[in-house]
C-alpha cells in the first residue's frame, strides 16, 4: 500500500492572497485527514509566500497521521525541524526564488553537508528523505549520505506522459530497482496526478509514499464546482 500525503501549501496560497484566514489551513489538514489522507505534508519557504513558519507549528498538535516537512535545509528550517519533530523531513535544494521545486539534489557533490544534515535530523529520530532526479548516480549519492528514504521527481515523468511517452517510466523503475537493492526507502512527487498515477504505482516496486498537492488541490476545484453551484442555485431559488 501507497501512502499518500496530500500538500496544503496551495491551501495557504490561497488564504494569503485575501490576507485573512479563509480557508483555514488547519481545519483543511484535518479534513483531509478524516476522508483519509494518510499524511500532511508542507513545504515552507523563506519569503513565507504560501505556508508560514507559524502554520508549521500549529499544525504539529493535530497532524495524527504522518507529518512530512519539505525545504532546503537553511540554518532556520533545521531549526524548525528540529522543535517541532515531525514524521518525516524532505531535503529539496529549491532556490529562495524558486517558483516550485525544479531539481534533485547532486548527492555527489554536495555529500558532505547532506551527510551533516541528515545525521542531525536522525539524531533527533526524525525520517529523512532527499528529493532527486531518476538518476541512478545520484540514488548511489543518496546511499552515501545516510538518508532513510529518497524522493523521485517525478515532474519529467509527468510531462512526458501526458504527451503518451509511457517509456518515460523506465528510469524510474531503473532507480526504484537500485533503491531497493540499496534498502533505500522510495517516495515520489511533483506532478502525479489522476491521469498518471496509477501507471506509475503500477511500475515502481516499493513505493511507499506520494505527495501530491497542486494537481490534487486544482482537481478537487474542477470535481466539486457543480455541486457547490447546485447548492447556491438552492439557496437562491
Amino acid at each position: 500500500m501507497t501512502k499518500l500525503s496530500v500538500n496544503i501549501n496551495k491551501i495557504a496560497t490561497l488564504r494569503n492572497s485575501r490576507g485573512g484566514d479563509v480557508p483555514n489551513v488547519i481545519q483543511f489538514a484535518k479534513d483531509i485527514q478524516g476522508f483519509g489522507a494518510e499524511g500532511v505534508t508542507i513545504h515552507p519557504r523563506p519569503d513565507e509566500r504560501h505556508i508560514k513558519y507559524k502554520d508549521a507549528y500549529d499544525l504539529k498538535p493535530i497532524v495524527y497521521t504522518e507529518y512530512n516537512i519539505e525545504g532546503n535545509p537553511i540554518p532556520k528550517f533545521i531549526d524548525m525541524v528540529l522543535e517541532i519533530k515531525p514524521t518525516q523531513v524532505t531535503l529539496v535544494p529549491d532556490s529562495v526564488d524558486a517558483i516550485t521545486s525544479n531539481a534533485g539534489w547532486d548527492t555527489i557533490k554536495h555529500k558532505d553537508f547532506l551527510v551533516d544534515v541528515v545525521k542531525e535530523f536522525k539524531n533527533n529520530n526524525i525520517r529523512t528523505s532527499i528529493f532527486v532526479d531518476a538518476n541512478l548516480h545520484q540514488i548511489e549519492g543518496a546511499k552515501q549520505t545516510g538518508t532513510d528514504r529518497i524522493e523521485l521527481y517525478t515532474e519529467a515523468y509527468a510531462h512526458q506522459y501526458s504527451l503518451g511517452n509511457k517509456d518515460a517510466i523506465k528510469p524510474y523503475m531503473e532507480c526504484a530497482g537500485l533503491a531497493n537493492t540499496l534498502q533505500l526507502g522510495i517516495n515520489a512527487g511533483h506532478d502525479l496526478s489522476l491521469d498518471n498515477i496509477k501507471f506509475f504505482k503500477e511500475n515502481i516496486t516499493g513505493l511507499l509514499e506520494v505527495s501530491i498537492g497542486h494537481a490534487l488541490i486544482t482537481e478537487s476545484l474542477y470535481l466539486g464546482v457543480e455541486h457547490v453551484i447546485a447548492m447556491y442555485l438552492e439557496k437562491l431559488k
